[in-house]
């Protein structure tokens, strides 16, 4: 009798299969700049712990925001065993306390650093996940223009190729000198090099983009339509302050209201409400032999306390502390806007220079287009050859593949010019504060 399989290991089989199948699509599937910007924003470590620090943030918040609100205790607790003797107070089968601040200047203080507190914390994630994007915005990029770069590469070793084979040819039939023949080859080894190097740097901003996204390694190919235009935006075009400055005024603001709470709590006094309500029993003892009268089930108490501060060394030390503390969350907060003015005006030196190199390198990859096009033209009708005295010389097949070579050269020149040019145009759209911006125009692309 013929065994059969087992519906469920036929199943997994079948799935593995056309997973396998399906493998080599998903390795290198097209993303978007979008998914990778989002995947990389939940993936990013910084963000979790900017995420844990606002949530902090809010926990001490409410916390501060609570010593006004009135705290309810409830206890019990009946006695093991009988009580012998005089324990100098009655059995209590539960008891109910309220407590709550009702007058305290300083707690005001801490209530508005606390909000100022959780300001700051969330101005620092918002912070956190426009620099993670601007990493992998950058890093998508450069992979697109990297991979572009690599296809202009491999045409180039083509072309060479093909000029190694007809120097080859013109050297063994005497036409070309060897010295020709050798730097055909030399210009082949050095193509073959840039190519390595681009190829080295493809891996490295994969394994970047993989790292930050926590997709498989080599999984993500660039879709160039998904990057948007990236904005030409100026030093004096509606500067805004970054979330990084925002958020260190912030926390220079929380410091300095925690430094004048401290600084209260030292001379001025602060009230307080208390009640308390105890059910008392006699089950276990015989408290009332001891006292005069019969102490009643039910008692209830209740007023006002408060605390006036006279002499309090501790408090005073504790206000100096968060005077300091003040005092270096607003240098912190002052260097952080001189350092991104800095970083301004340096990056606004840079994006002229880098403007002025794309268009050059654009234009060299336009004349050397239209080079080989007038190479070609005259390949095909044969112009060019001439007898008589100052006539060009024949063009020979040599002339085509050194065109097409410089052609393609030109394009990586104008790639890399092109990248150099966005990476500083995205550093300045964050540190202008249009980071925000510019990352809505990508998600609605």
């Amino acid at each position: 009798m013929r065994n059969k399989g087992n519906p469920l290991k036929i199943g997994a089989w079948v799935l593995m299969g056309l997973t396998m199948v399906a493998a080599p699509a998903l390795a290198a599937a097209q993303v978007s700049l979008a998914t990778v910007v989002d995947l990389a924003q939940r993936n990013s470590s910084t963000v979790k712990l900017a995420n844990a620090d606002l949530q902090k943030a809010k926990a001490l918040q409410s916390q501060a925001d609570d010593v006004l609100m009135p705290d309810v205790e409830f206890s019990t607790g009946l006695p093991f065993l009988p009580s012998v003797g005089f324990t100098g107070s009655p059995s209590s089968v539960y008891s109910i306390s309220v407590q709550s601040t009702v007058f305290g200047p300083s707690q005001l203080k801490y209530m508005r650093a606390a909000r100022a507190g959780t300001q700051a914390a969330s101005l620092s994630l918002k912070d956190a996940r426009e620099q993670v994007a601007l990493s992998a915005s950058t890093a998508y990029i450069e992979l697109d223009a990297v991979d572009r770069e690599r296809d202009a590469a491999r045409q180039q070793e083509d072309f060479t190729s093909r000029l190694v084979g007809i120097e080859e040819q013109r050297t063994e039939a005497g036409v070309d000198p060897l010295s020709d023949l050798l730097q055909a080859r030399l210009t082949a080894a050095q193509l073959k090099l840039t190519r390595l190097h681009l190829e080295t740097r493809a891996a490295t901003l994969s394994k970047q983009l993989a790292t930050l996204t926590g997709l498989p390694e080599g999984s993500i190919t660039p879709d160039h339509a998904s990057i948007p235009e990236i904005p030409e935006v100026k030093a004096g075009d509606a500067a805004r302050t970054t979330k990084s400055i925002e958020s260190a005024q912030q926390l220079s603001l929380s410091k300095r209201l925690t430094a004048r709470g401290d600084a209260m709590s030292t001379y001025i006094p602060q009230m307080g409400f208390g009640l308390l309500y105890n059910r008392n029993t006699t089950l276990l003892n015989d408290s009332d032999y001891y006292y005069a009268h019969k102490i009643p089930a039910n008692n209830f108490s209740s007023g006002f306390s408060v605390r006036i501060p006279l002499f309090d060394l501790g408090h005073r030390a504790k206000a100096k502390e968060s005077a300091a503390e003040a005092l270096r969350a607003k240098v912190e907060a002052e260097q952080a806007q001189r350092q991104n003015e800095i970083q301004v005006a340096t990056l606004t030196g840079s994006l002229r220079e880098l403007d002025t190199q794309a268009e050059i390198a654009s234009l060299k990859r336009q004349i050397a287009h239209e080079q080989l096009q007038t190479v070609l033209a005259q390949l095909e009708s044969g112009n060019g050859a001439g007898s008589g005295p100052g006539a060009q010389p024949q063009l020979t097949p040599k002339a085509e593949q050194l065109a097409r070579i410089d052609e393609q050269q030109k394009l990586e020149d104008a790639l890399d010019a092109g990248f150099e040019l966005a990476k500083a145009r995205l550093s300045l759209l964050c540190s202008l504060g249009h980071m925000e911006d510019w990352l809505n125009e990508l998600h609605a692309k």
